[in-house]
């Protein structure tokens, strides 16, 4: 984008750094709970279905001091401090933990609304459980599975309350575009940086989504004709 300074486009390249390792790392943990979520039957399920979504409902800040308590010298994860505190991991770790619900969200009613009466056909033809999952169940739930990593993706460049609590605003390592906006804004000369980075903050969330809706679109037609 026209204008932006080489500290700005740092501050992008961080973002989406920040952004794509944590839906990376987040993708098959949301998997592996929509998967349990939508076909599990088991004691306690409502209660694991609860703790899931509680980032989206408890305040970002909540998040990033549980996470601050885990990961600080004398906490449970305190030996994973020094690669963590204040480094751009551990904002992918808070990005990646905020998106999580969401992308379980998207990827679990996707395998819901799988007919469960074609595995059964394919596994009545001698099909396998993981012939099963991989020719009828995944390709199925694709639209989903794609929708759940977009909006992962979006929401881990939006992500401020709980980074800023669990590794603070430093720049050059966990200063994302959110969090930059926010040191704009507490300069006196700041609006023009602040308008800047919204607006390129906008346009990288809008062509994600724009691009996952046309994906989703094209695979849900090959599905169609397909069949």
């Amino acid at each position: 984008m026209h204008g932006l300074t080489a500290e700005e486009w740092g501050i992008v390249a961080l973002s989406l750094r920040v952004g794509l390792v944590a839906t990376i790392a987040a993708l098959p943990i949301a998997f592996a709970i929509a998967w349990l979520l939508a076909r599990g039957r088991f004691p306690g399920k409502i209660l694991i279905e609860a703790i899931v979504y509680l980032p989206l409902v408890v305040p970002p800040v909540v998040t990033g001091w549980f996470l601050l308590e885990a990961f600080a010298p004398g906490g449970p994860l305190g030996f994973l401090s020094d690669g963590v505190l204040f480094r751009w991991t551990g904002a992918s770790i808070a990005a990646g933990i905020m998106a999580l619900p969401l992308m379980v969200r998207a990827i679990r009613l996707s395998i819901e609304a799988v007919d469960r009466r074609l595995e059964g056909a394919a596994r009545t033809l001698g099909a396998g459980p993981w012939r099963v999952f991989r020719t009828i169940t995944l390709p199925l739930s694709l639209p989903g599975l794609l929708a759940g990593t977009v909006l992962g993706f979006a929401r881990s460049l939006g992500e401020f309350g709980a980074t800023i609590t669990f590794v603070s605003n430093v720049p050059g390592q966990t200063q994302t575009l959110p969090l930059a906006i926010y040191a704009a804004l507490q300069r006196p000369d700041g609006d023009a940086i602040a308008l800047r980075l919204s607006a390129l903050s906008i346009a990288v969330a809008l062509a994600a989504l724009v691009a996952s809706e046309l994906l989703a679109r094209r695979m849900r037609a090959a599905m169609v004709h397909g069949v």
